[in-house]
């Protein structure tokens, strides 16, 4: 008698080949996005580095713009542009009363500025998040799905039981082991989707604390250099 995991699979009724189906797909899904994910924020990491050193060596914002197109993954990068680019609006608009506008008033313009570079943080943070949910579906999903497999084996074996009217081990391990497939196929899928699920949500995390920093030093820059021209 062949108990191989390929014949038993193979030799499974419909819903248990469904259940297979169903999990194969989430597993080549999460597969997919743990892989993608792991080049992401390698990249974000590398990035990030280099334009945070290329940053504060630079001798002015305009040195720094003009190198921060070269970092594409990096969140940094993106958010000191943005919100160079919302500096530069700022000044348009501000050169032909400079000399009149009081201080608070030019502070107070800065909240466009803070708006802006909050925003960019926060479409960075959504890419860098972007398809995770799908790997806490598949964790806590999976396990029920394989469940389902199994359960439904069971109630297949024992119906077979009534069937042949005889209960004996050799009668009922083949369609039991067939059952227990899915709980266990169901394990291999969730148990890696947990645990990188995890991971990139921490470095997502991680990112975050990293951006919120660079915004907050990016705008005490901007802020002393307005107040150092209006004195």
């Amino acid at each position: 008698m062949q108990l191989s995991i390929t014949h038993m699979i193979l030799n499974a009724g419909p819903v248990g080949k469904g259940v297979m189906l169903t999990l194969l797909i989430f597993s080549i899904v999460s597969w997919s996005i743990i892989i993608i994910k792991s080049r992401l924020f390698r990249k974000v990491r590398l990035d990030s580095e280099d334009f945070l050193a290329t940053f504060w060596s630079s001798a002015n914002l305009n040195e720094a713009y003009d190198a921060a197109s070269d970092f594409e993954y990096s969140p940094q990068a993106t958010i000191f542009s943005a919100g160079f680019n919302e500096l530069e609006k700022i000044n348009k608009m501000r050169k032909s009363q400079e000399e009149t506008e009081p201080l608070e008033m030019q502070l107070a313009t800065m909240d466009n500025f803070k708006r802006t570079i909050r925003k960019a943080a926060s479409q960075e943070l959504d890419l860098l998040s972007r398809s995770l949910p799908f790997l806490a579906t598949t964790g806590s999903a999976t396990p029920f799905i394989g469940l389902f497999g199994t359960v439904w084996g069971i109630m297949a074996s024992f119906h077979d039981i009534g069937q042949k009217g005889s209960a004996s081990l050799a009668v009922v391990a083949p369609g039991i082991s067939e059952a227990l497939i899915a709980t266990a196929a169901g394990l291999a899928v969730a148990i890696p989707a947990v645990i990188f699920y995890n991971v990139y949500a921490s470095r997502v995390d991680f990112v975050e604390g990293e951006m919120d920093s660079f915004s907050t030093d990016l705008l005490n820059l901007v802020e002393r250099d307005l107040l150092s021209r209006v004195k």
